[in-house]
């Protein structure tokens, strides 16, 4: 670090009253996280609606006819599962025959309430990795609070118990998966010298059954400055390969394929190669920026192509390289799985879903398209990568989630399970529409309203718009029961930054045009004004982690647009997030601060720094979590802090003790906050309309 940026980041903290806050567990930061909990919860739980909104998000959040999703592997179904008598939730399983009955026989494998109650932790499940052939042995992944860091601990599923004396690591940001019975592939970020910069796994591992962690053989690093290292066992087959990856940025990374001769081989493509799947002898893949391939074949964004890969490792060779699928206008790659023998790809067609496969026999292949409805947001739910099952979800803003089940590689399809109707949708309408963006670019949107609406109403409005992350629509009986069938009107902005039309449109608003994702957000809220459906102010906004950062630039920038401000477990202070771990990782998205010229765009509309004592800025509620170890909590609490001294005293603030960043585990506060949210926003806008 340059003296210059030593000094200039010096002053910058020197001039924020409010750094304490950044100490996440402090008994000065908890003490005024209380005091504003106290007041929040005071104020709209104290609300009259409250307790029945808070009754109906926790029934329908826990309601035991919700859709049981499950995956298919080996003969079972397995899928998590809370109720509310299962607060954090049962891992379980039942045959796939049993599973497409309305009611299926499941099998628990581990209930976390049971376990948390024996050892004194609220276990929350993260996810298992299971043993190939029989998948009997895994590795289970527990968070101790609902954040990112778990604890991981081998366990037998026929036993259903844990291995005494098998695999166990303390929690941690670290990986784990199978290489063979005896032995566990490690992305260990455990010690400081393990982890980058943002926290992450530094280094690939392999660790042997009776041996220590801590004597586990490296096989691979990135740099501390990457993003992370990375590994995965992938078959195709009966054949496995050993894959490692060095990823620099959030979308740029170094693919390597470790030879039995203990060489790990960089697999020669683009940096920012995506959507890869190794099926029936060839590497598949997608490109984010055009990429002509040594055999001259061009190679463009929204495009699918493959490659011989055993040729590759037999002589280094990439040529040929296949197009399997040209790209088209407005049509993007969702994402892609596979089956035994299908390959499976997930489109968007104008922010609306669906799927094509993929066959390969002899040299040539085939692709024709699933059978699926149409008009809604059509999702592979699972693909079977060692039979021949498949199924897909579909659904809209108005139609409940459907399972749609294939055991023949989709060629026969039929719905298992439905969703019953949260809400009465008759008398509501679903459109689409489009704004002008500042710069000419046409922003399509979403509007779910009452089909006889005369005038303006209360309207919510959500976005994200980063990391190439997609919003599509979907049905949410919460949103129905607690906000539609009131009458108002919900909006949904496909904003550029996000992944709705493919990488061209995350990378439009990447670091330096960030600018641009805000200012199509504020287009879709005056067009949302023009067409009638609200005023100023009777439009509220919402959003959570890269959307937090949207709603509090919205704030900051254009006051005068809304009547109401949601901003969830959010980025605001852009001048120090990459202070703030694992903040680091995401400056291929936003830039560097600790650079002049980056620092100078990140301050140009980073919230935090923009709070005026002058501005006339609407009721603004953000909320966070003292767990969350994706966006650090100080965020949220120095941008309300902030607010309140400027004299902003329709601010509130609410911080969950538990959940990490995605509110996972006990769906109790969950239903609490959501409730909150929509007391807050009725009482904000209704006046307004």
């Amino acid at each position: 670090m340059t003296q210059s940026t030593t000094k200039r980041q010096t002053e910058t903290a020197a001039e924020d009253n409010f750094l304490w806050l950044e100490d996440r567990t402090s008994k000065q930061s908890l003490d005024w996280v209380h005091r504003q909990n106290e007041v929040t919860v005071g104020e709209l739980q104290g609300d009259p609606s409250y307790q029945a909104a808070f009754e109906t998000a926790l029934d329908l959040m826990t309601a035991e006819d919700n859709i049981a999703v499950g995956a298919a592997l080996n003969g079972h179904v397995y899928n998590f599962w809370q109720d509310k008598t299962n607060v954090l939730g049962l891992w379980r399983r039942t045959t796939v025959a049993s599973y497409k009955t309305e009611k299926p026989d499941w099998e628990t494998i581990i209930d976390f309430d049971v376990l948390s109650a024996k050892e004194g932790v609220k276990w929350v499940f993260s996810g298992a990795s299971r043993l190939y052939p029989d998948f009997n042995l895994c590795l289970v992944a527990m968070s101790p609070d609902g954040g990112d860091a778990s604890e991981m601990r081998e366990f037998d599923i026929e036993a259903k118990s844990f291995v005494e004396g098998g695999f166990r690591a303390p929690a941690s940001k670290s990986g784990f998966s199978w290489l063979d019975k005896d032995t566990v592939l490690v992305s260990a970020a455990f010690e400081e010298e393990d982890k980058t910069q943002s926290g992450y796994p530094r280094v690939v591992k392999l660790w042997k059954r009776g041996t220590r962690l801590e004597d586990a053989t490296p096989i691979f690093e990135a740099e501390k400055q990457d993003l992370a290292a990375g590994v995965g066992v992938e078959y195709d087959g009966d054949r496995q390969y050993l894959f490692l990856a060095r990823a620099i940025a959030f979308f740029s990374s170094h693919s390597f394929l470790r030879l039995p001769s203990g060489e790990n081989r960089r697999i020669p493509l683009p940096d920012d190669v995506t959507d890869t799947a190794l099926f029936k002898g060839r590497f598949v893949f997608s490109v984010r920026s055009p990429w002509t391939a040594p055999d001259g074949t061009e190679c463009l964004p929204d495009g699918l192509y493959s490659l011989d890969f055993e040729r590759w490792i037999d002589t280094g060779d990439l040529a040929p390289v296949e197009t399997m699928l040209a790209p088209a206008h407005r049509v993007s790659i969702a994402g892609i799985a596979r089956t035994q023998d299908r390959l499976f790809i997930n489109l968007m067609d104008n922010v609306r879903g669906k799927v094509i496969v993929a066959e390969r026999k002899g040299e040539g292949g085939s692709i024709k398209p699933v059978a699926l409805p149409e008009n809604g947001n059509v999702g592979i739910a699972h693909a079977e990568h060692f039979g021949s099952s498949v199924s897909f979800s579909f659904t809209d803003f108005l139609t409940p989630s459907s399972i749609i089940w294939s055991d023949d590689d989709g060629e026969t399809l039929t719905t298992v399970k439905s969703q019953p109707a949260r809400f009465d949708a008759a008398p509501l309408i679903s459109e689409q529409f489009e704004a002008r963006s500042k710069d000419g670019t046409m922003i399509p949107y979403f509007v779910v309203r009452r089909r006889d609406q005369k005038g303006p109403v209360p309207t919510l409005l959500y976005g994200y718009g980063g990391f190439e992350v997609p919003l599509l629509p979907g049905y949410a009986g919460v949103r129905g029961r607690l906000w539609l069938e009131k009458g108002n009107a919900y909006v949904q902005a496909c904003i550029r930054g996000g992944g709705e039309f493919g990488p061209a449109w995350h990378q439009a608003a990447l670091k330096g045009n960030r600018q641009t994702a805000f200012d199509d957000f504020a287009a879709v809220a005056e067009d949302v004004v023009k067409r009638g459906i609200a005023t100023a102010g009777s439009l509220g906004i919402q959003g959570g982690s890269n959307g937090g950062l949207l709603t509090g630039v919205s704030l900051t920038q254009h006051p005068e647009l809304f009547g109401a401000v949601i901003i969830e477990v959010p980025l605001l202070d852009m001048l120090r997030y990459t202070e703030l771990p694992p903040g680091a990782s995401w400056m291929g998205e936003y830039g560097d601060p600790s650079k002049p010229e980056e620092a100078r765009w990140l301050g140009a509309y980073s919230p935090y720094q923009h709070v005026s004592a002058d501005a006339a800025y609407p009721p603004v509620l953000l909320t966070t979590s003292t767990a969350d170890d994706r966006v650090h909590p100080g965020h949220a609490r120095k941008m309300a802090a902030r607010l309140q001294e400027a004299g902003h005293d329709r601010t509130l603030f609410f911080e969950e003790t538990e959940g990490g960043h995605g509110g996972r585990g006990d769906r109790r506060p969950q239903a609490a906050q959501t409730a909150m949210k929509y007391v807050f926003l009725q009482r904000a806008l209704s006046a307004k309309a």
